[in-house]
């Protein structure tokens, strides 16, 4: 019998994986049903990371769910504080991949096609792009900065001129993980990411600018000033070259020492988090988060200035709305069986979703919620929710559309055709640093992000705010 054939639905759009074999804890799959027979591989990723010591509640897939490194990319697990694990594959090898959205006050509607062309190439000329790009015209971080921005967070970059102190009020943990230490980043790590600052990398990794389509709440949205017909900009990075290796460094000393041996899949390898080791790859994996705060802490600066360049509204009338982390481990207490409890909670390839009145929450979203930004492809729509703190899920929610088939069959389906074009032909520019990059990323790779979003709001983890429409696509 296989896992889909194990599912027991709970509630709406939520189905229990009951626990068998080594499984410590059952699996807890979000999901439309529709979505369920394209799930079989990823959730034996599900039971395996339900065998992890000290896991605790249930081993959880979001409706974006795909196979991942060990854990499967929109995968959330909970580990004791004193008794658990922490694994490098529950974060990724993108740490602190995440999103932000700025707003600018400005209907879509009033940018010519020409504005609209400028906007593009003056995103490309300002944001590198592509495997390994970095900032040309600038010089490479030295030691110091370097040591600065691994522990200070996005604060460094708004030092150096980058955005305004109440971007830091719009970003998750405040742009900062204080765990951080930058000793623990190899050289290596350091030189990989020492000219990426600023850059958005390659895949998945964007800048979007569009229409706000649709308001889903009037009250939420003119809470934090969404309004319908405006301008959006959403940003897609993460840690670059230097969270890669962290994570691959971690990996590989993880390995040596023989943490794999006794798992039933050795990518799950894992340090016991009060050791050594756990805290090593702890605090090397908060200074990875930190730069990629900064990266796109710097990216949304060099947005701003296109705006200014091109439509001539000045950087502090964009507003960041908020900024979300997708690939991290942080340390948090939650309610788990009734009782608060301490835990490291794995969110890989899934977003924070703090409900109204969180304290952790600065003023503007503790009466609202948290956002939930949920990027979708280059076509249809992505969207904005506000979370609805869930703690059976640990305050956790989607982070994406999630891919529904691999970059090598996307690009396979696109062999001889033109992607640029036929993208133009559905009203959105895209440019990017190859053609191939973009038929990677075709809006067919991904699931329909409306299904996914329907089923994170039937389980009660986030609301629908916004509904986003893409029309100007800078790819990695």
């Amino acid at each position: 019998m296989s896992e889909i054939e194990h599912l027991q639905k709970i509630a709406p759009s939520t189905f229990l994986l009951p626990k068998t074999g080594l499984m410590k804890v059952p699996g807890l799959i979000v999901a439309p049903e529709k979505l369920l027979q394209d799930l079989q591989e990823p959730l034996k990723q599900v039971q395996n990371v339900a065998t992890l010591p000290g896991i605790a509640g249930f081993s959880i897939s979001m409706p974006d769910i795909h196979w991942g490194y060990g854990f499967p990319i929109g995968g959330v697990a909970a580990t004791d504080y004193e008794t658990g694990v922490i694994s490098p594959g529950g974060v990724g090898y993108d740490i602190n991949c995440g999103v932000r959205l700025a707003l600018v006050d400005l209907p879509f509607s009033s940018l010519s096609d020409s504005m609209k062309q400028q906007l593009l190439q003056t995103l490309y000329d300002l944001i590198p792009s592509g495997i390994g790009e970095g900032q040309k015209k600038k010089p490479p971080l030295s030691n110091s900065d370097y040591d600065a921005l691994l522990t200070q967070g996005s604060i460094w970059s708004i030092q150096q001129g980058f955005g305004h102190l109440e971007d830091l009020q719009r970003t998750e943990s405040f742009g900062v993980l204080p765990k951080a230490d930058a000793s623990l980043v190899s050289n290596t790590a350091k030189n990989r990411g020492r000219n990426q600052l600023g850059t958005i990398g390659s895949g998945n990794h964007f800048v979007e600018i569009g229409r706000v389509e649709k308001i889903f709440s009037d009250e939420v949205a003119k809470a934090w000033g969404l309004k319908l017909g405006q301008t959006y900009i959403l940003i897609h990075s993460g840690s670059r070259g230097l969270g890669h290796q962290v994570c691959q460094d971690t990996l590989e000393e993880f390995m040596q020492q023989g943490l794999a041996d006794n798992l039933i899949d050795p990518q799950l390898v894992a340090a016991p988090l009060q050791s050594s080791l756990g805290q090593h790859y702890l605090k090397a994996m908060s200074a990875a988060a930190n730069f990629a705060f900064n990266n796109r802490q710097q990216i949304l600066h060099q947005t701003r200035l296109a705006f200014q360049k091109v439509c001539n509204i000045p950087p502090e009338e964009i507003p960041l709305l908020y900024d979300v982390c997708h690939n991290i481990a942080k340390i948090e207490n939650h309610l788990i069986q009734g009782k608060e409890t301490k835990v490291c909670v794995h969110r890989k390839g899934a977003t924070r979703a703090l409900g109204p009145h969180d304290p952790e929450l600065p003023p503007l979203y503790r009466k609202t919620g948290q956002p939930v930004l949920v990027p979708g492809d280059m076509q249809r729509a992505s969207y904005i929710m506000v979370g609805l703190g869930n703690p059976v899920t640990f305050c956790s929610a989607c982070h994406g559309a999630g891919r529904a088939k691999s970059r090598v069959k996307s690009l396979q389906s696109w062999q001889g055709k033109d992607p640029i074009h036929h993208m133009e032909t559905l009203g959105v520019l895209v440019k990017a640093s190859s053609k191939r990059t973009i038929a990677e990323e075709m809006p067919d790779a991904y699931k329909d992000a409306s299904d996914v979003v329907e089923a994170v709001e039937e389980a009660k983890l986030a609301s629908k705010v916004a509904l986003l429409k893409p029309h100007l696509v800078l790819k990695g």
